[in-house]
């Protein structure tokens, strides 16, 4: 059986950065020809490259961003971490999707590396954030409100059930984060001025 070592956590901590940093979107538009970070919101994430590659580029971008975050989960599982070491690597993973040091700390807002994080953490409140925030988006074809949604629901659904503290306060991190990286578009949802899907960003 493996030993949780200090050693071992920091590394798993760090190995988790880096598999969330790996810009997916950048390098698959930089492959078109495109600097992500030029074009759009400038942001590395499926939502942009949606808009500026179109469908099949922004699924595949979308699924591999989700796979960040649940592969940290398991690998943190597979090295049998402490449960709180385990959602930190989860969060280790999201933070470095939105801090890349390929990217000059830059990256994308996180949902969906936060949504495989969560989901694999506790399928309930992933699943809720899923159905919740999918409906919000395509009701009003605001990916922000949806995102903005299904962050909430995880975090209102942990609470309600009483999930342990370090779960608790690992999804509730996540959500107050993802929401922060929202701050702009809450500004434009607020003002009338936030993008639609299939229309220009503003």
């Amino acid at each position: 059986m493996i030993v949780s070592t200090p050693l071992l956590v920091l590394s798993a901590v760090l190995v988790s950065y880096l598999i969330g940093s790996i810009p997916a979107a950048s390098w698959l538009a930089r492959s078109r020809g495109v600097d992500i970070r030029k074009v759009g919101s400038g942001n590395s994430g499926a939502t942009n490259v949606l808009r500026s590659l179109g469908k099949g580029p922004a699924f595949v971008v979308a699924v591999f961003d989700i796979l960040k975050g649940a592969l940290a989960i398991w690998l943190a599982r597979a090295l049998h971490l402490p449960s709180e070491w385990v959602g930190i690597c989860g969060v280790a993973a999201v933070i470095g999707h939105n801090f890349s040091p390929f990217l000059r700390f830059r990256g994308g807002k996180g949902v969906a590396t936060s949504f495989g994080t969560i989901t694999v953490l506790d399928p309930v409140a992933g699943a809720g954030a899923f159905v919740l925030g999918v409906a919000a988006m395509w009701l009003t074809r605001f990916v922000s409100a949806g995102s903005i949604l299904g962050a909430l629901t995880a975090a209102i659904v942990v609470v309600a059930l009483g999930r342990p503290g370090w779960l608790t306060l690992v999804i509730l991190f996540l959500a107050a984060l993802l929401i922060w990286q929202h701050r702009s578009n809450i500004g434009r949802l607020t003002a009338g001025k936030e993008s639609r899907l299939g229309e220009k960003v503003r």
